[in-house]
């Protein structure tokens, strides 16, 4: 050991590297005394996990997003996104959407989910109507007070 520096083998670092990748694990932390080894490897996973990758998610949604019209967030029927999280129009992976273009909806009838701290929050229509437009797609990141959807 040099002052506070501590020497580890290469080869066990490898070795705990190596043990993360066989057992899908993000990371191994060791503690002997006073010395610590911590080893983290990031993983980028599917979409009901996007919030641990936002930002790669983030940089590439626009060039697939729906194209959202300024005046889309001003219309008297928009659903606008009461947090930041990643947006599911169905319950689960491969089940029919809870709401498609031309659905009649009543009031309180859930539209999405929405999750946020690995939390799933179902987001329900403000007012009876159509839904004449969906703004966003299946595992998309979403903003505070992003128009969702229109209900005319």
């Amino acid at each position: 050991m040099m002052g506070n520096f501590i020497e580890f083998d290469p080869a066990a670092i490898r070795e705990l590297a190596q043990i993360l990748r066989e057992t899908d694990l993000t990371e191994i932390e060791l503690v002997d005394g006073e010395s610590r080894l911590r080893v983290v490897r990031q993983s980028i996973v599917a979409a009901p996990a996007a919030v641990t990758v936002a930002a790669p998610v983030a940089a590439t949604a626009p060039a697939v997003a729906p194209v959202v019209e300024p005046a889309d967030a001003d219309h008297p029927g928009a659903v606008t996104s009461p947090m930041v999280g990643v947006a599911y129009l169905a319950p689960e992976p491969g089940a029919a959407p809870y709401v498609t273009v031309g659905s009649k909806v009543a009031q309180g009838q859930t539209l999405l989910l929405i999750e946020a701290m690995k939390t799933f929050n179902q987001i329900k229509a403000t007012r009876a109507g159509t839904v004449t437009r969906i703004l966003v797609e299946s595992g998309m990141p979403v903003e505070y007070g992003e128009p969702l959807m229109i209900i005319e």
